[in-house]
């Protein structure tokens, strides 16, 4: 059975904007390692030609990440990383004013600079505040919606850190308690990703997904990232590059789930994914 959809709202440079539908978030990686390769840009010209055709195809949010958190990738300094977001933010709100930008990054120094310095909307931390104690802080004072993901250890170790009495109880838990924290320092705007793919084995992820629905009672706007990962190509036995129809089911899964914002490589299927399971979701409350 499909799931109701509970509209949120998030405060983006003064305004009121909801998510009275599932959002798309396109994904952009000024990286040479990024797992998949096919989100990497090298150049002003590569990000514009792809920015521009994800926004052509219905994205929501534009996902800027310069640093890769792939497993067991090796991680670029500070300075490294914001010379990279630098000129990519830039270019993009040159081009597009009024995009919605989303910067990926676990460092509380490199967030404030790209929302105070270069215009970014959301901050995207895949460690949930758990790689820099002054995240969590630092989000209370630029008050602009924050993406928690949950994750154990760093790329480097969380492979390793996969032991659950039971992973979707667990990371509820979690979650429940480091958003309870943000609350109490006075950030509103949270938005939850359970991590699929981190500190997570391939049966673990699937349970994640199982019970995808128990998220919901954060409270918060549900952010899905499964594009063209693991969990997806090994038990289809072929490659990131060849997983994108397997993303495609598993994306359609979690709208059923009622997630909030799928976080992709592809834009187009996704946003086809999301037209259809909004078809589908008017017409069984129609039956209500």
């Amino acid at each position: 059975m499909i799931s109701p959809f509970k509209t949120y709202s998030l405060r983006l440079k003064g305004r009121i904007v909801a998510i009275d539908r599932p959002w798309v978030m396109g994904i952009v990686n000024v990286t040479p390692d990024s797992f998949y390769s096919g989100s990497r840009v090298a150049d002003e010209r590569a990000l514009i030609e792809r920015v521009g055709q994800m926004l052509d195809e219905g994205a929501d949010v534009i996902d800027v990440g310069a640093c890769s958190t792939r497993p067991g990738s090796g991680q670029v300094d500070a300075r490294e990383e914001m010379s990279r977001l630098s000129w990519a933010i830039a270019a993009i709100r040159r081009m597009w004013p009024d995009a919605i930008i989303s910067v990926d990054t676990y460092r509380a120094d490199v967030a404030r600079c790209c929302v105070e310095e270069l215009g970014a909307d959301i901050i995207n931390d895949i460690s949930g505040g758990t790689m820099d104690e002054d995240m969590f802080p630092t989000m209370a004072r630029l008050q602009v919606p924050y993406v928690l993901m949950h994750m154990r250890g760093t790329p480097e170790t969380m492979a390793s850190m996969t032991d659950y009495d039971d992973v979707a109880a667990d990371v509820l838990e979690w979650m429940a308690r480091r958003i309870g924290e943000l609350r109490q320092l006075g950030v509103t705007d949270v938005i939850a990703d359970p991590g699929f793919g981190f500190a997570k084995t391939l049966e673990q992820n699937y349970r994640l997904l199982e019970c995808l629905d128990s998220f919901h009672a954060l409270d918060a706007p549900l952010l899905v990232g499964v594009s063209r990962k693991r969990m997806i190509y090994t038990p289809l036995q072929c490659t990131a590059h060849e997983a994108l129809n397997g993303t495609t089911v598993i994306n359609t899964l979690a709208l059923e789930r009622g997630a909030h914002i799928l976080r992709v490589h592809d834009v187009r299927p996704a946003v086809e994914a999301v037209k259809l399971v909004t078809l589908l979701r008017g017409n069984a409350n129609k039956t209500l």
